[in-house]
């Protein structure tokens, strides 16, 4: 039986992975939440390093930083006035980076995310953040409805166990099909920092 292909693939419209010194750096959600809140992630730790690292290497090539912060619930998941949603300080913006807040997963949907972007000029774009299957997800599915070109750094997310009604499925298998889902038609997908320089 042959190998199987992505449907980007199939129909020709696959692309090259960006490189940091042609496109914007999207980074989505790195808010205390995941590491200390109800929503902690089993992956965080090394997807936070990754982060890390290509947040160094964006800034050290003058690529363009936007970090996008999910506004939660005063009190609750994601909290916009207590320590659980402000950024975890590895990967914090720096004065001058552009900061996008949003209310739903998709970080377009209600922000002037698309209108940043274009201001900035460039249609790569490189993502990494959390959840995988959310709001990392929803964005990258909309990144194709405005004509950018997506490159998703796979070791630079991570998300959480889900409930279904087989049984629990681990974030690594949650994580792992979300990654394959959106390489499939709306990004090409890149292990880690190393392969966008």
């Amino acid at each position: 039986m042959p190998q199987p292909q992505t449907l980007m693939q199939i129909t020709g419209r696959s692309f090259a992975p960006a490189h940091l010194k042609n496109a914007t750096l999207l980074i989505i959600d790195a808010q205390e939440e995941y590491r200390s809140g109800v929503l902690r992630l089993p992956g965080l730790e090394s997807a936070v390093a990754e982060i890390a690292s290509l947040l160094a290497a964006a800034r050290a090539a003058g690529t363009p930083v936007v970090h996008v912060k999910h506004l939660g619930i005063p009190g609750g998941f994601l909290d916009p006035q207590g320590t659980r949603g402000q950024p975890i300080p590895e990967v914090a913006p720096l004065p001058g980076e552009i900061v996008v807040e949003k209310r739903l997963p998709n970080a377009f949907s209600g922000t002037d995310l698309h209108d940043r972007l274009q201001a900035i000029g460039r249609l790569d774009l490189i993502v990494c953040g959390f959840m995988t299957h959310s709001s990392i997800s929803s964005t990258v599915r909309a990144t194709k409805d405005y004509g950018y070109r997506c490159t998703l750094v796979d070791q630079a997310c991570a998300t959480r166990d889900l409930p279904s009604p087989s049984g629990t499925i681990s974030a690594e298998q949650v994580h792992r099909i979300e990654i394959a889902s959106l390489a499939d038609n709306f990004a090409a997908v890149v292990p880690n920092t190393k392969a966008l320089l």
